[in-house]
């Protein structure tokens, strides 16, 4: 098993665009999920998910690191004890801002919790990135 998730998307918006909409509770909270988020090291957030019929998810982390354009925070999710690491980077390339992200320590949990909690974020991280894109169209064309 693959122990690290990668995704790498260019976005055809500045860097500081991009950047907003992964740091920014009240951007967060509009294209991904509730968000009590500061970048900013040391800072303790959480992400809420709406009710559903399994009910609320919350994920809560640390800021490990919050520099220009690279963003790095613990994830664990509820319920678990388990820590992962998230990571975002971005760089400008042309035409636009180029997002790198990893999502790594899945290894930590347990046997096939592990895979399945593998799957589960590879999935997750993909509709992730693709409720980012329709923000920042949504956010572009609405400026």
């Amino acid at each position: 098993m693959t122990k690290t998730i990668t995704k790498e998307k260019v976005f055809h918006h500045s860097i500081d665009q991009v950047w907003n909409a992964i740091t920014k509770a009240e951007e967060i909270s509009a294209w991904f999920i509730q968000a009590d988020f500061k970048a900013e090291k040391g800072y303790r957030y959480v992400f809420t998910s709406e009710p559903n019929e399994k009910g609320c998810t919350t994920i809560s982390g640390t800021i490990k690191e919050a520099n220009p354009y690279l963003l790095v925070y613990t994830w664990i999710v509820a319920d678990t004890k388990v820590e992962t690491t998230v990571s975002w980077k971005l760089e400008t390339v042309e035409n636009g801002t180029k997002l790198y992200l990893e999502h790594s320590g899945i290894e930590n949990y347990s046997g096939e919790t592990a895979i399945e909690m593998f799957n589960s974020f590879n999935g997750g991280w993909d509709n992730c990135i693709n409720l980012l894109i329709d923000y920042l169209k949504e956010e572009v064309n609405a400026g």
